[in-house]
């Protein structure tokens, strides 16, 4: 299923129903009298947000969404029905915009949130309600409101417990199909992954984990190189950021991979560096003890654990998956 993040939408609220004119015409009842019912309200349109949707795939086949309109009064006093609402569900973490001016008008990060996105128009009065003692006989009613309609966007930000990021060719696909049931891409090519895929971490006496792995950054993502920022926003919810470190080069060149990481969060978000973080030493298996040994005490210089793994053997991926629960859900079932 392709992964859509952004979605441009029309949402119609149904119109108000007519007031009725009508007089009552009983045997026996002298003069009769007013009896015209109020039009029913238009259906309004709910943004829901439920849990279980992960993606905007909806929205690729469905751009419009109308409310029902309201229905009209009748006599013998008989309002209108009211509109059947519509209520549209998006998925946690999305931001919702005006179409024409970019001004954000809701977030919703709760399961169940709703959002107002167009108000049912008001029904119409029947002549019963403009009846006084000195006009006892008014042929007058007057038509429903019309239901709000606009178009809006939409944004979706993930939701997720832990966030994988790194440079292209990383190993982070592999790594989430080591920690979860995924089966993303996986490649010996630079941005295999063109889109966020989504695992599930299974850890006994833990709840399970939600994991986002991010499309490769590169220096400038920020301003819109290679991916750019387009996914940068899909770390902004995650409460711990994994850091994917390619071990096999030369040098420093791993501390360097994190520098280059880190100024890209920062740049497009400062507290992003704040986040709760840890450092993977990925494709251990291709590195040499002492070589190993060098590469730890570049990180120890720097003020930084890192933990070494292999996501292609398996190695230490039991040991992390122990402390990515503990780190998020520290609290023993």
């Amino acid at each position: 299923m392709a992964f859509i993040d952004e979605a441009k939408f029309f949402v119609k609220a149904g119109d108000g129903g007519n007031g009725c004119v009508s007089f009552r015409r009983e045997k026996f009842v002298p003069r009769g009298g007013p009896n015209g019912g109020d039009g029913g309200k238009g259906g309004s349109v709910y943004l829901e947000a439920d849990r279980q949707l992960h993606s905007l795939i909806d929205f690729r086949y469905r751009s419009h969404f109308k409310a029902q309109r309201g229905d009209n009064g009748q006599g013998s006093d008989k309002h209108g029905r009211k509109g059947k609402d519509c209520i549209v569900r998006i998925p946690l973490g999305s931001v919702l915009k005006d179409a024409e001016t970019g001004h954000v008008l809701a977030d919703l990060t709760e399961n169940g949130g709703r959002f107002l996105a167009a108000q049912g128009g008001k029904g119409g009065f029947g002549n019963a309600r403009f009846a006084t003692s000195t006009n006892r006989a008014p042929r007058k009613a007057t038509p429903g409101q019309e239901g709000e309609e606009r178009w809006l966007k939409i944004e979706l930000k993930l939701i997720a417990d832990v966030g994988l990021i790194g440079l292209p060719n990383a190993g982070k696909s592999t790594l989430l199909s080591r920690l979860s049931a995924a089966q993303p891409k996986v490649a010996p090519y630079p941005f295999t992954t063109l889109e966020p895929q989504l695992g599930v971490l299974q850890v006994k006496h833990h709840r399970p984990l939600i994991i986002a792995d991010i499309p490769g950054l590169i220096e400038g993502a920020h301003n819109g190189v290679g991916l750019g920022h387009k996914f940068l926003r899909h770390v902004e919810r995650t409460k711990v950021l994994v850091h994917i470190l390619d071990g096999s080069g030369e040098g420093d060149t791993p501390l360097d991979d994190l520098r280059v990481l880190e100024k890209e969060l920062a740049a497009f978000d400062d507290t992003l560096l704040s986040r709760r973080q840890l450092i993977l030493l990925n494709k251990a298996d291709l590195i040499d003890g002492q070589r190993l040994a060098e590469l730890k005490a570049i990180f120890v210089s720097a003020g930084l654990d890192v933990l070494p793994i292999s996501a292609l053997s398996g190695e230490n991926i039991e040991p992390l998956k122990n402390t990515l629960a503990e780190l998020i859900d520290p609290v023993m079932y």
